[in-house]
Parts: C-alpha cells; structure tokens; sequence
C-alpha cells in the first residue's frame, strides 16, 4: 500500500458536475495499492487503516489525473516542415494537397519507412508525452492506405502497447483520404476497406474504434454512413474527423450513428452542436491544429453551453499539429477558445477518457479507478495553466508505478 501526500492541492476530475467542475481538494492525501486508487481525500481524513503505508511526499504540488490524449496519429514516417513554410507564405492545406502534399506525401514516407524504425520515433514520442503527464493515448492509423500498411500500424501499437507504460487505445483511420493508386476507383477503395479491412481489424482486435475523415477533400456522409455500418459488423465503435475545414453535416452525422466522439468541429453547424449534444456525443477540441492552420479554433464556449462535453487533444501529427505537448493544447483552449483551466483540464481527463470510452478506468482519481495521476510544480490548475513553462511536471505515475519523474524530483519513501 502507497500513500502520497503533503498534497497542496489535488483535483479529482470526477465525471460529477459541468464542464468546469473538477472537484479538488486542499492539503489532500491519495492512496493507492498496485494500479489501483484505494482512497483520496483531506489529509486530515485519511483512515488509520492506511497509517502504516509507504509514504511518498508530494512537496505541496498540484496532483492531477493521468491526462488523456483522445486524438493522435502517433506512428508516421518523416515529417513536412516545408508546408508549415508554405502556408506561411499564403498556400492553403487544400492546395497543398492537391500538389500530393499533405496526408498523401506522409503515406509515402510512413510506407518506406522501416517496423524498428517507426516503432523507435513512436517510443520516443511517448517517452515525452509521459514526462509531460499523460498516460494513456489514443493512436490512429490512417498513413498506411492499404492492406497491407494499415494493418502494419495497428499491429505496431499492439506491440507497443505491451512493451512501454503508456496506455494506448488504437483506431483505424484507413478512410483518412482515398490514396492515389485509388483516384481513379473510389469504389474499389470503399469497397477494400468495408469487405477487408474492417473484418480484418476486428478479428485480429486490432482496434477500438474505425475513424471517417468526413470533408470535400477526403469522404462524404453516405461513404461514411456505409463505413460505419461496417465497422458496427466488425464490433468498431464509430469516431470522426468532423467539419474541420468546411460545414459538411459531420457533427450531425456524428450524432446520428452513435459516435464516440467526434472531433476538430472548427466549422460544426449550430444543428449539429444541437445533435451532439442531445446525443452524448464528446466534442474533441484541437487548438494545436488550429493554431498551426491559422484557422478560429471550434467554439468552444457555444458547445459547453449548449450542454456538450467538450475535451481537449493535440491531433499529434507531422503536417497540422506537429506537437503532441497536451498542456500547451489546454493553455491554448483558454486562450483561443475561451475554456476555463478547470474546464480544459476536465476535458483531458475525464471526458477524454470518455472519448477513448474507457471513463470507467480512468480519467479521474477516484476508488477503484486506475492509479494514474501526475504531480505538477504548481499550486493550482489556474497557475499551471497560465505559467505555461516548458515542463512543470515533476512526476508520473501510471498503474501505480513511477514511469517518469523530473530530474532533481524524486518520489520516493
């Protein structure tokens, strides 16, 4: 049995409450036992059955939840620095693309690239994603675009599932955008990743969720309403990439099959803010995309009002988000979309793991729930948010062991 405290304050981020409800508590001590949380609470309530625990000292920081990263396309070969250049010179995403740019040119180099290689950059990736506080992530495929490379990523995530402490949740995202050996046969590919694909993830497991890039430039309502037939046969649960760059219906799309999430939304109709909304559906908000687009972020002020759970992520990509630091995406919800800290942080904890539907696990420091959690060098979740630094982290813990913590920092009996 593990006791940390001398807490200065802890945030439970129970699902309770709105948005901006995280519920913390001051001078607070946490218990937990292997993975798992036993008690949290004031430290001056802590039963006597826990006096004799090993005792670890928090040093008055803030202790937060594991943070969820709902939206990632981990695993991915080179990157495209050059197109940051380009639109800063006035090209469009889209007519990047269009000149094989884009999602195409990284398929390319994800294709060429070899399994150790891509398996040591998404280590990496992870390794700094813990020390940022986050511990589990979700993890996309959508770089291979056929049979072959896709089913290459998701089995690349399950072998690092097992081999590193973060916790992964992985998607299918073949219908990323039709790949060019396809321009020609748009049938052939829909009908590649229905009748093969999809069956194929489902009986490897490979996958939690089957993701539809729903945009002009990528896959329309009735292909992705098709899609998602398939994947309900394959036992996939539904996700969106949703009207990011135009009004295409998504978020209403979202709402009508179901979804677990649906996410980006920079252009969601107030019809389909409506449906998500009635429907449970979580909004995945992606500052870091949007930032990097140059485009106004979803908005998420009208989504909470409107009763939505709205989370946080980093889209973590090589071309639109190339950065997978969560705490700076929940500095940017506040700053470009009006999101109180309390409510970002509640949005990349608890009701992302609701995107990643396992907020009966984790996502919140409760009993019985995973022993997740991360201490910051601040005294609240507002300071942490505002002084953003390059890594107030001092500590992670995941599953009830200590996977990262700070130089100089050590948690420790």
């Amino acid at each position: 049995m593990n006791l940390l405290d001398n807490i200065g304050q802890l945030v439970t981020c129970r699902a309770a409450g709105r948005q901006g409800d995280i519920h913390p508590i001051v001078d607070a001590a946490l218990v937990w036992d292997g993975p798992t949380v036993r008690w949290v609470g004031p430290r001056a309530d802590l039963p006597s059955e826990y006096a004799g625990a090993t005792r670890f000292d928090a040093s008055g920081s803030l202790v937060i939840p594991g943070l969820v990263d709902c939206h990632t396309h981990l695993a991915f070969g080179g990157w495209r620095a050059e197109e940051f250049e380009q639109r800063l010179l006035g090209r469009s995403y889209l007519e990047i693309a269009a000149a094989g740019g884009g999602i195409a040119r990284t398929m390319r180099l994800t294709r060429a690239a070899g399994d150790e290689e891509l398996a040591a950059r998404a280590t990496g990736f992870l390794r700094e994603m813990l020390a940022l506080g986050v511990t589990t992530v979700e993890c996309k495929s959508g770089y291979g675009l056929d049979r072959e490379h896709e089913l290459r990523l998701l089995r690349l995530y399950r072998r690092l599932a097992a081999s590193q402490p973060v916790r992964l949740v992985s998607t299918f995202l073949g219908a990323h955008v039709v790949p060019p050996e396809f321009r020609d046969d748009r049938a052939g590919y829909l009908a590649l990743l229905a009748d093969e694909l999809i069956p194929a993830v489902g009986r490897e497991g490979l996958a939690s969720f089957c993701d539809v890039f729903v945009e002009r430039s990528a896959f329309t309502l009735d292909e992705a309403r098709a899609l998602f037939a398939a994947a309900r046969r394959g036992g996939l649960r539904a996700k969106l990439h949703a009207d990011q760059l135009s009004a295409g219906g998504g978020a209403e799309l979202a709402a009508e099959v179901g979804a677990v999430s649906a996410d980006h939304l920079e252009c969601a109709s107030d019809a389909g803010i409506a449906a998500m909304a009635r429907a449970g559906v979580v909004a995945v908000t992606l500052p870091l995309a949007s930032l990097y687009l140059d485009q106004t972020p979803a908005p998420a002020r009208r989504w909470i009002e409107a009763g939505a759970a709205v989370a946080v992520a980093t889209d973590f990509n090589p071309g639109s988000a190339p950065s997978y630091h969560l705490p700076f995406a929940l500095t940017l919800a506040c700053t470009r979309q009006r999101m109180t800290p309390a409510e970002a942080l509640k949005g990349a904890t608890i009701i992302a793991a609701r995107g990643v539907g396992l907020e009966q696990t984790i996502g919140s420091l409760e009993r019985g729930k995973a022993a997740d959690f991360a201490v910051i060098d601040a005294p609240d979740v507002t300071h942490w948010l505002y002084h953003l630094r390059a890594n107030a982290c001092r500590a992670t813990v995941i599953a009830g062991a200590v996977g990262w913590a700070a130089p100089g920092f050590r948690l420790t009996p």
